[in-house]
């Protein structure tokens, strides 16, 4: 340790540390998705998932779990193609099926789906797993006990959620039309192979205020939203016009955006947004299972 750093404050010291950590973590992460396989000469693809996962380990709170190679389905039968991460609430909402590696998640449950892509980004696959996502809405009836009451329908402020849609790839792979529909784009970009330098870009679609937001991942289109007042829904979002995502962005004193810690900051700022998931409608799942009411 310098004279210097021993003449700067304790509190200084300990955010400089902090930074410089993030930056470590994220130039890791980059290196081993840009892996190289000694005999095939490709990026490691079978582990890119875990790579993308660790990640996202760091920075989820812990009443969120990670699932990973699951399906996710709703109340009226539709089935996403496989997620490679799911990012869950599991406290109030029941897996539909988990038997081994096989994972059945209702999409009342889920809060961020990843799709991680290494080498190969076939726009065609992308463009099916975006339009099964789609598909899937949230139902109403849900049945709870809240403090004063019995509740038997949505909270105001969130009559039907949707995940937020996540892709993280190599920056090379991200082309035109790739990332249309998805929220946020993850590009790992090596600055040299050399150098040992890498870093993450962020990338939003639309806009970043956060009023956007609230009634993107609160207000999903549907036929329960429909019955709802925009208004109420405006209202509700109008504390949020001024703040937008810039604000979370995080810089090292050279003036570089510290990609992994402005991720975990604004990522975290969103999942608030939703907060708790739907309240989970039984009723709804029971009725698409039961072989008498098939149909009806």
């Amino acid at each position: 340790m310098t004279t210097k750093s021993l003449t700067k404050p304790p509190k200084q010291i300990m955010i400089e540390n902090i930074r410089s950590n993030y930056r470590k973590v994220e130039k890791s992460i980059v290196e081993q998705l840009y892996m190289k396989h000694d005999l095939h000469g490709t990026t490691v693809g079978s582990n890119r998932e875990d790579i993308w996962k660790q990640l996202f380990e760091m920075i989820i709170p812990k009443k969120f779990i990670i699932e990973s190679s699951v399906f996710i389905i709703d109340s009226k039968g539709n089935v996403s193609r496989e997620v490679d991460l799911a990012i869950m609430d599991e406290t109030y909402t029941p897996y539909i099926f988990r038997n081994g590696r096989i994972k059945f998640i209702p999409i009342e449950a889920v809060a961020v789906v990843v799709e991680c892509k290494s080498q190969s980004l076939d726009k065609e696959t992308i463009t099916e797993w975006k339009k099964s996502m789609s598909s899937l809405c949230t139902s109403v009836g849900a049945i709870a006990r809240m403090a004063g009451s019995i509740s038997d329908k949505p909270v105001c402020t969130q009559p039907s959620t949707r995940p937020i849609r996540v892709l993280c790839a190599l920056q090379s792979q991200v082309k035109e039309g790739i990332s249309d529909g998805f929220d946020i784009v993850l590009s790992a970009v090596q600055e040299g192979k050399s150098s040992g330098q890498g870093s993450i870009e962020i990338n939003y679609s639309n806009s970043e205020n956060l009023s956007y937001w609230f009634k993107q991942l609160n207000f999903h289109e549907g036929d329960e939203v429909n019955k709802v007042d925009k208004k109420a829904a405006d209202a509700y979002a109008a504390p949020l016009e001024g703040i937008d995502l810039e604000q979370y962005k995080v810089y090292d004193p050279d003036g570089n955006e510290i990609s992994l810690l402005t991720f975990n900051f604004q990522l975290n700022q969103l999942l608030m947004l939703i907060n708790n998931p739907i309240l989970f409608p039984h009723r709804a799942y029971a009725k698409l299972f039961d072989f008498q009411r098939e149909g009806i």
